[in-house]
């Protein structure tokens, strides 16, 4: 604490300033710490589920993977071979609803997202 008046009236002047207008890149460095422990929180955790010899804790992610792979198989090929082959052959039999709304792709781009990230930083340099 400063003894003469302008020097204390400067540091008080200062600090009430600093509470009003806090330093952006102070605090981007904060969000940008907490960001990096809750990501890190959750490799974690994925680490120690992969790691677990039951099948219900250690493969849930894979299944996801498989079944957003078997239905974008069917989306993307198997749905319009069978509609291909329904009017070609069996005009009578109308190939059924695909009923997809749009929410495979939320999937896919959500289970994928971090991997696009891994390739970013890996064509960055960030180790």
């Amino acid at each position: 604490m400063a003894l003469d008046p302008i020097t204390a009236v400067a540091d008080l002047a200062t600090s009430v300033i600093n509470k009003i207008w806090p330093d952006k890149t102070e605090a981007e460095k904060q969000q940008l710490t907490a960001a990096v422990l809750l990501v890190q929180g959750q490799l974690n955790i994925n680490q120690e589920e992969a790691k677990n010899p039951n099948v219900f804790v250690s493969g849930w992610r894979p299944a996801i993977g498989w079944i957003c792979g078997g239905a974008l198989g069917y989306t993307y090929l198997g749905y319009p071979l069978l509609v291909w082959i329904t009017t070609v052959w069996y005009p009578a039999i109308h190939a059924p609803l695909l009923g997809n709304d749009g929410m495979l792709m939320e999937l896919l781009f959500g289970m994928l997202g971090m991997g696009g990230l891994r390739t970013f930083e890996k064509l960055k340099g960030v180790a």
